[in-house]
């Protein structure tokens, strides 16, 4: 079983890049037995090709038969309600049903819509990161405030209540916590969320749990109202504020790079998939369990087995992209699964992309001399998360 502070192998990293003993998995056999933080023995399967073929079957490679980590101890009618509205957690036509509900919010369109007050919380952190003068930890003035704000308004959740859902958030997705501490910090969140979701149905506003109520009120039950919510808030802020912390290291390691950005704002869009790709943030997508014996590469995997993908292992595949471990944001790149892939594939993926579009060429056209105010060998990543990360990131200009 792995130990609590031991990293498991598809979150594995040296700097930005995969560990030499993922990136050899998946150059070797590209499937291998791995002990996983849920105490079970998986698989975990390392090329493109493997990761997009498990992501998309999910007859095969179930999400809803995956035990939740570290839920051993709950009732089971706790553990229905906890679970009751995640996405990430369920199969068709399950998860069909609830998506089908959420779509429309997350089109293109939609997210257009959001493209002017987007602008403006991002010139509003830039002025309170100038404000806090330099140094100043990036993480906290600029790579969290943003995507909070703009998630806190389009759920309906207020931004004063920030620091809690962060420190939460972040709870929640560190492997070293054990079972205990994990299911007190769920439940702490899930009491959160029943307040809020208890608000909106007293008084439906016009953000997107207001809309959830007034249009699927009788569709939705409350617990399913809490666990999509949940879902987006955490998904919202999480993913999103570390993309822009740790693409902003990625790009002042490479201040060629950097300079692309900073000096044709055009060219923001190529780069954003580029860095999507390359530093595969998300470590793995929810494990799978498998309901009837499938090979893949060669590995026979009997049924009812854990099976995890790594992400940033199949983003650096050679079969993807040519120079894999070299970062080039004036490539077009199409078909990483940064953003998973298949049923799961991320919802909200068109507003992130859009908030770093807009994120990355303000920050660095105001700030033309950004640069490091601490050594790189201390910056502080968040090696157990699972979602990659920076805990902070000392920045001057």
């Amino acid at each position: 079983m792995t130990q609590p502070n031991e990293v498991p192998l598809q979150m594995r990293r040296n700097g930005f890049d995969p560990a030499e003993e993922l990136a050899r998995a998946r150059d070797g056999e590209g499937v291998v037995r791995v002990e996983t933080p849920w105490g079970l023995p998986g698989y975990l399967v390392c090329r493109q090709e493997d990761v997009r073929r498990v992501l998309a079957d999910p007859a095969r490679f179930s999400s809803a038969l995956t035990p939740l980590r570290g839920a051993g101890a709950l009732h089971p009618d706790e553990l229905a309600r906890m679970r009751a509205g995640q996405l990430i957690g369920l199969d068709p036509p399950e998860h069909t049903r609830l998506r089908r509900m959420l779509t429309s919010e997350f089109t293109q369109h939609r997210i257009r819509r959001l493209e002017p007050r987007i602008v403006e919380i991002v010139q509003t952190a830039l002025d309170d990161l100038e404000r806090a003068g330099r140094p100043a930890d990036l993480m906290a003035n600029f790579a969290l405030p943003v995507p909070s704000l703009v998630i806190c308004e389009l759920l309906g959740v207020p931004y004063a209540d920030r620091a809690g859902f962060q420190d939460r958030s972040a709870q929640l997705l560190d492997t070293s916590l054990s079972a205990e501490e994990l299911t007190a910090v769920r439940r702490e969140e899930r009491a959160y969320l029943a307040d809020l979701v208890a608000r909106a149905q007293a008084d439906p506003g016009q953000d997107l749990l207001g809309m959830l109520v007034r249009e699927h009120a009788d569709d939705l039950s409350t617990d399913e109202l809490i666990g999509v919510a949940g879902q987006l808030l955490l998904a919202g802020h999480e993913t999103t504020s570390n993309m822009l912390g740790l693409g902003i290291l990625a790009l002042l390691r490479h201040p060629d790079q950097l300079a692309v950005i900073r000096e044709d704002p055009a060219r923001v869009e190529p780069a954003v998939e580029e860095l999507l790709r390359w530093l595969s943030i998300s470590q793995s997508p929810p494990p799978r369990t498998t309901t009837t014996e499938v090979e893949i590469a060669g590995q026979v995997i009997p049924a009812g087995t854990l099976v995890i993908c790594s992400l940033p292992a199949a983003n650096r595949d050679s079969a993807l992209v040519g120079d894999p471990d070299r970062l080039d944001v004036t490539r077009e790149v199409a078909g990483h699964v940064a953003f998973g892939h298949g049923v799961h594939h991320c919802l909200g993926a068109p507003l992130a992309r859009m908030e770093m579009r807009i994120a990355f060429p303000a920050l660095l056209q105001r700030f033309p001399g950004l640069a490091l105010a601490e050594p790189y060998e201390q910056v502080d990543f968040r090696v157990l998360s699972v979602v990659f990360g920076l805990n902070s990131l000392q920045v001057t200009w």
